[in-house]
């Protein structure tokens, strides 16, 4: 597990672990329906499609590093302080799969303690891959296509495409986006909201989005995608502008360029609404 190549193939084998529980929730979808939902609070929804994803890419895991433990947003399997541990988000953008909404997506994270070893993250909808190792570059699979290196983008503040989410916890994050909505609305290129934090990273690694920054999420929403970014040349902190991310619950990732400006803007909106 120390050797490159060993993680290069750990990769491509995620890889295919991911797309086995992609394949599983295009299929359920098709048939899928809503009495089959779960609430696990207000707004943030479960169904068999979940579990069942997470059941399976579980059990794949385990056959590919027996030796690690799990943390998964469906709670599935456990974590007992072993060495490698993998980080598990069986359907990130549930929201948007109950409204046939794209994108949302599998993420697959890998850390050794607290230092990210591999991350797979596949969107669904487009059949993409995203994936990643330590020190091996970032890249995009679709289909049968050869792999594509990803490399963020190069645009300032003023042409930046930015993603602020809206996470669960809506009564005390409200004011924060407001406030982040009103400092950047105008100042940036244009906002977003896509559902999908997994995909907010992807989609900044692949300089489709310049920035981003959520929180409120779980280790699994943002494990695989924040490798994914820093392998393809960007940056990501949490909002106080730490690199040590890996226990928080929230995140910045951006192209590098206007990630100081990005950590400056969520600081002030924090301030004033004192979340």
């Amino acid at each position: 597990m120390e050797d490159t190549m060993d993680l290069q193939q750990l990769a491509s084998a995620v890889c295919e672990v991911a797309r086995c529980a992609g394949r599983f929730i295009r299929q359920e979808r098709e048939k899928f329906s809503l009495e089959a939902v779960e609430r696990k609070h207000a707004h943030d929804y479960v169904s068999y499609v979940d579990k069942q994803s997470e059941q399976q890419i579980v059990a794949a895991l385990c056959t590919l590093l027996p030796e690690a433990g799990f943390i998964t947003e469906e709670g599935m399997a456990g974590y007992a302080d072993e060495q490698y541990c993998w980080v598990v988000d069986p359907l990130d953008g549930t929201t948007n799969f109950l409204h046939r909404f794209a994108p949302y997506a599998v993420s697959i994270g890998l850390l050794k303690g607290k230092e990210m070893q591999v991350g797979v993250v596949y969107e669904i909808c487009a059949d993409e891959c995203f994936f990643a190792w330590k020190g091996g570059g970032a890249y995009v699979q679709t289909a049968q296509a050869a792999p594509v290196a990803l490399h963020v983008s190069n645009q300032s503040m003023a042409d930046a495409l930015v993603c602020l989410q809206l996470p669960y916890n809506s009564d005390a994050y409200n004011p924060v986006v407001r406030q982040l909505i009103k400092r950047l609305y105008g100042r940036v290129a244009s906002v977003r909201m896509i559902g999908s934090a997994a995909m907010a990273l992807c989609y900044v690694a692949a300089g489709r989005l310049d920035a981003y920054a959520e929180k409120y999420i779980g280790r699994w929403d943002y494990t695989a995608g924040a490798l994914i970014v820093l392998e393809a040349g960007g940056q990501v902190t949490t909002y106080e502008g730490s690199p040590d991310f890996i226990l928080s619950d929230n995140v910045v990732a951006t192209n590098g360029i206007v990630h100081q400006e990005m950590v400056e803007e969520v600081r002030s909106a924090l301030l004033h609404t004192d979340c």
